[in-house]
């Protein structure tokens, strides 16, 4: 079992700057892929990020050059940088913790935290 809460959303300004984080508990994080999802209203929920155990990064299009992430195992955290927000950034964002082998996803070991809503309008 692995635990997800996330923080760090909130409302911000077009072209401000958040920081999401999700700390994980319960299981070996380090063997995760961890990622970030998101919905807005009225639409499916969305791949944003994703990062595997070793570090390989995956970006949707529309985030690229703007948005980070990262992972501090140590701390059992999942970090997304997200830089040069725009009102179509808004959405609640979730975390997700997925266990991999060999390249296909255990769907008994896929997680998700409660959310946290991003909120970008002037």
């Amino acid at each position: 079992q692995v635990q997800l809460v996330e923080s760090g959303g909130g409302l911000v300004q077009p072209g401000g700057s958040l920081r999401l984080s999700c700390e994980a508990s319960g299981s070996i994080f380090s063997s995760y892929r961890m990622g970030w999802y998101r919905q807005a209203p009225g639409k499916q929920r969305e791949l944003v990020a994703s990062i595997t155990s070793g570090g390989t990064t995956n970006y949707a299009d529309s985030v690229k050059g703007r948005f980070t992430i990262s992972r501090e195992n140590a701390k059992n955290t999942v970090y997304l940088q997200m830089n040069s927000l725009k009102p179509e950034d808004t959405a609640v964002y979730y975390c997700n913790a997925a266990r991999v082998i060999g390249g296909l996803v255990i769907k008994s070991s896929v997680y998700w935290g409660q959310g946290t809503q991003v909120t970008v309008s002037s």
